[in-house]
């Protein structure tokens, strides 16, 4: 028997899909040495989803987000509980996926301690 992720009805969906796509553009190939670099440079951990939040590292990432005036944090905010949850798993999902040279070229924000 094969292990299937439950689907959880999205509450929020146009925060909530602002959000991922916000995440998904930083995570293209042309964009996410840019997301790495942000990360490095505030001296975060790639994982740390609280602290990217916080120090507006996907604003700086990605240039539709920056222009449209919202910020991360508050569109996270306003999600609930299981919105949440899964926006985060969506994101760390898509730290898992970058290309292994970058993170080799990037290993201490990949670090866990």
């Amino acid at each position: 028997m094969n292990f299937e992720q439950a689907t959880i009805k999205v509450e929020k969906e146009i925060e909530f899909d602002e959000l991922r796509r916000a995440i998904e553009r930083a995570f293209t190939a042309g964009k996410v040495e840019r997301l790495l670099g942000q990360v490095s440079r505030k001296g975060l951990r790639i994982r740390d989803w609280d602290a990217v939040l916080a120090k507006r590292v996907l604003e700086a990432a990605d240039d539709e987000l920056s222009r449209s005036g919202k910020k991360a944090q508050q569109l996270y905010e306003t999600l609930t509980v299981s919105d949440k949850s899964q926006v985060r798993e969506f994101y760390l999902f898509r730290v898992e996926e970058v290309d292994p040279k970058l993170r080799t070229k990037f290993h201490r924000i990949y670090q866990y301690y």
